[in-house]
């Protein structure tokens, strides 16, 4: 008798519940961020990535979950009290924008600095994986960064003041580039 596989199931609409509890206002129950979007300690030098995901409308998406990886200043991923090299954060459930403060990571053998970014949402069958790379970088040696060839602009954030902004987009014009991982 052969199995046959299950059907897949899309994230939400609950998933800020049970995998980013302060956006449900459960904080205040003892289920408050404990992996979210402040990567570094307070006090130190940080920069801010400001991360807004669109459908294919153009409207944000305020219900996605993003988590982050990425290694440190020296580009290995070891995590230490100074710093925690994985984040996650849900989308703001009226901008759509959802910020991590963290460290600009380092260059990693032949890869740019870069940080993978993994995306869950509603309508969202299986999770999104996608990079971002930085404009004051020399990115062309990545071998990452150029398999995606002429779409490659779709994965480098912009500088602010503060830091780093960036757009992901689910479809349509200027669709994101996304790995099969």
């Amino acid at each position: 008798m052969a199995l046959k596989e299950s059907p897949s199931q899309t994230a939400g609409p609950y998933v800020h519940i049970g995998c980013a509890a302060q956006t449900a206002g459960l904080e205040k129950r003892g289920m408050g961020d404990q992996l979210g979007g402040q990567m570094v300690p307070a006090g130190q030098d940080t920069v801010t990535l400001a991360i807004t995901i669109l459908d294919g409308s153009g409207e944000p998406v305020k219900d996605a979950l993003i988590e982050i990886w990425q290694a440190g200043q020296n580009g290995d991923y070891t995590t230490s009290d100074e710093f925690q090299n994985w984040g996650r954060q849900a989308s703001d459930l009226s901008s759509g924008v959802a910020h991590f403060e963290t460290l600009k990571p380092g260059r990693n053998g032949t890869q740019a600095s870069h940080i993978l970014v993994w995306i869950v949402a509603r309508g969202i069958n299986l999770g999104l994986t996608t990079r971002i790379y930085f404009p004051d970088e020399d990115n062309t040696s990545d071998p990452v960064f150029r398999l995606a060839g002429a779409r490659a602009n779709t994965l480098v954030a912009s500088q602010t003041h503060v830091g780093y902004t960036h757009t992901i987009r689910l479809q349509g014009a200027n669709e994101t580039v996304f790995f099969d991982v």
